[in-house]
């Protein structure tokens, strides 16, 4: 990809984390099997309970697309998870679940450094906004070792609020000085592409999450299997 931004459809590009930068089901249903596991400390019982109210298949070891957990924050996971577990307080499993996500295994939707630094040549501004909390995105930016090819990383703690809220997309457009129709919104889920409609940015749908075409299409100007392919629709 070669070019100035100016003649690209966008100046910048907002991603979502999970199920986006990173492969969600590889990610994230492997890391909640061991979180069932151990807040259940291996009680079947209770694991089958945790599994009800997230929305987890146990057998198969993946998120249902219908899991409450899949777009909301840390702090929604936590509450949805304390209602199997009467006797933990939401406080106490919201900072476990924190810095057990910090430690999850990654599988990059795409290799990500060549993808990113044909953005970076292309001169567009990049940022990452998730219903993670900052700390958990740094820390999976920093051990794919991207963290440095992002302008802006948010959390939904950072202060900008949660999508679907248009707030935290519209903190990136205002910290990088770029008109919102000028920026792509990038996610897998429908939480992702209300914000970024709202936001009026362009919205780009991939499949590397719960979601299925049908789900995202009607929020979205484009869908891909996955990220890689924004490199030939921004010289389209």
């Amino acid at each position: 990809m070669s070019g100035p931004a100016q003649d690209h459809r966008v100046d910048g590009i907002l991603f979502d984390k999970d199920g986006t930068l990173f492969d969600f089901h590889a990610t994230w249903s492997v890391w909640a099997h061991g979180v069932i596991s151990e807040l259940a400390e291996n009680d079947a019982s209770v694991m089958q309970q945790l599994a009800d109210v997230a929305d987890y298949d146990l057998a198969l070891r993946r998120f249902r697309p219908t899991s409450p957990i899949i777009a909301g924050t840390n702090r929604e996971a936590a509450e949805c998870l304390a209602r199997a577990l009467p006797r933990r307080a939401v406080d106490e499993i919201e900072i476990y679940l924190m810095q057990s996500a910090a430690r999850a295994p990654l599988a990059p939707a795409v290799p990500l450094v060549p993808f990113l630094d044909g953005l970076a040549r292309a001169g567009l501004r990049l940022g990452v906004m998730t219903n993670d909390t900052e700390h958990g995105a740094r820390a999976h930016l920093g051990a794919a070792g991207v963290a440095g090819h992002f302008h802006f990383i948010a959390g939904f703690d950072s202060g900008h609020g949660a999508k679907p809220s248009p707030a935290p997309l519209l903190a990136f457009a205002t910290a990088m000085a770029l008109d919102p129709a000028r920026i792509a919104m990038v996610g897998d889920s429908t939480h992702d592409l209300m914000a970024g409609r709202a936001a009026g940015m362009q919205t780009i749908g991939v499949l590397t999450g719960p979601a299925q075409e049908a789900d995202l299409a009607p929020l979205a100007d484009a869908v891909f299997p996955d990220i890689g392919h924004i490199t030939g629709w921004l010289g389209a």
